[in-house]
C-alpha cells in the first residue's frame, strides 16, 4: 500500500500528534500533581499551589493514613468486594451471554428485549433500596455486589462475541459426545480469554471505584465501608481527618491537603497496577464482541 505523503497528510499527522500529546498531558498532569502534593510540606504547598516535583519531601502523610485502623480495614473491604464481585459478575455474564448467543434458544427474543430495555430504563433509587431491604441485604457486604452483578452493555458485547464464534467448533465437539456444559467450559472459555480479561478488568474497576452502594445500603456500619467511601468523605469534608487514627502526637500533623492527596494515591495505585497485565487484551476483547454479531 502506497502512503499518500502529501502536505495535507503531514499537517494532519502533526495535528494528531500534538492533539494526542496535549490530551495525554491533561490526563496525566493532575495525577502527578496529586502525587507531588502528597509528599510536599505545608510551607511548599502554601508557596507553590501547583507543583509537579516537590523541592522537599515528607512521609508523614502516608505514616498518618497507615496508622489509622480505618484505611487498612477499608482497603480490605474494597479488595474483597472487588475480587468476589468480579468473579460473580463474570460467572453470571458468561453463563447468561452464552445461551443468549444461540438462536435456537426458546424465548431468546423476549429475553433480549428485557435485557436491552434496562439500557434505557431502570427501576430507580427507591425501588432498588426497597429490593435490598426485602432481600435482607441491608448493611451487608452483598449489597455492594448483587445489585450490579451483571452489566447490560458487557452482557451484550460478550453475547455478540459468543455468537461470532465458528459453529463448527461446537458441532464437532458434540459429535464426539460432549455436552453443552463441556463445550462451554473446555472449548468456548479457553478461546475467549481476551473478552474474559477485558470485562474482568471493567467489572473490577467498577467495583473498586463504587461508593454509592455502601453509602445507600450500609449507612449504619462504617467498619464495612470500602476505601472509596472513606476517600469521598475526606474529600467532601475538605479536611484530612481520618476517624480512629492513632497518629503519634509527638510528630507534626501533616497538611490536610497532603493527607487528602495521599489517600487518593493510596486508593488509586492498587487498581492501576492491574492494567499492565491486561492491557494487551483491551482492543481485541472489546472490538471482536462489538463489531461482529
Amino acid at each position: 500500500m502506497v502512503r499518500n505523503d502529501t502536505v495535507a497528510s503531514r499537517i494532519f499527522d502533526v495535528f494528531n500528534v500534538v492533539f494526542l500529546i496535549t490530551y495525554a498531558a491533561l490526563t496525566i498532569i493532575p495525577f502527578v500533581w496529586i502525587i507531588a502534593t502528597s509528599f510536599a510540606t505545608q510551607a511548599e504547598i502554601s508557596q507553590r499551589p501547583f507543583m509537579l516535583i516537590p523541592r522537599s519531601y515528607q512521609l508523614e502523610s502516608y505514616k498518618y493514613i497507615l496508622s489509622s485502623r480505618t484505611l487498612p480495614r477499608a482497603m480490605w473491604v474494597s479488595v474483597w468486594t472487588t475480587v468476589v464481585g468480579t468473579v460473580i459478575s463474570m460467572a453470571m455474564t458468561l453463563t447468561f451471554a452464552y445461551p443468549l448467543a444461540k438462536k435456537y434458544l426458546i424465548g431468546r427474543n423476549p429475553l433480549l428485549m428485557m435485557v436491552t430495555f434496562t439500557l434505557v430504563f431502570s427501576g430507580g433509587m427507591i425501588p432498588g433500596f426497597l429490593n435490598i431491604i426485602n432481600l435482607g441485604l441491608l448493611n451487608s457486604y452483598w449489597a455492594m455486589i448483587i445489585p450490579s452483578a451483571i452489566g447490560t452493555w458487557s452482557l451484550i458485547v460478550v453475547k455478540n462475541f459468543f455468537q461470532a464464534l465458528p459453529v463448527e467448533l461446537e458441532e464437532s465437539a458434540k459429535i464426539d459426545g460432549a455436552s453443552d456444559l463441556t463445550v462451554f467450559i473446555r472449548i468456548v472459555l479457553p478461546i475467549s480469554t481476551a473478552v474474559i480479561a477485558t470485562f474482568s478488568l471493567f467489572y473490577a474497576v467498577g467495583y473498586w471505584n463504587a461508593f454509592r452502594p455502601a453509602l445507600f445500603y450500609i449507612p449504619s456500619y462504617p467498619e464495612k465501608w470500602p476505601l472509596q467511601l472513606i476517600l469521598r468523605n475526606i474529600v467532601m469534608l475538605a479536611s484530612g481527618r481520618i476517624d480512629d487514627a492513632n497518629f503519634d502526637p509527638g510528630l507534626v500533623l501533616p497538611p490536610s491537603e497532603s493527607i487528602r492527596n495521599a489517600v487518593i494515591v493510596f486508593a488509586t495505585v492498587p487498581i492501576l497496577l492491574v492494567y499492565p497485565f491486561l492491557q494487551k487484551h483491551f482492543t481485541k476483547g472489546v472490538l471482536i464482541g462489538a463489531i461482529k454479531g
